[in-house]
């Protein structure tokens, strides 16, 4: 089995193309997944819904 250490002989520049974009796009589907989340429990729940979740969350 051959082993790759790209993470060492890889530019940076490289390396933050490979890394930054999927961590980009993961985190903007988490902020939407809140988004909506606080939507459904506002309407749902009230504003203690809400000021629960806002806790848990982080």
């Amino acid at each position: 089995m051959e082993q790759n250490n790209y993470l060492g002989t890889e530019k940076v520049g490289v390396l933050l193309k490979q890394f930054a974009i999927p961590c980009i796009f993961s985190l903007i589907i988490s902020c939407l997944y809140n988004i909506v989340d606080q939507i459904f429990v506002g309407n749902g729940v009230g504003y203690l819904g809400n000021a629960a979740t806002g806790v848990i969350f982080p």
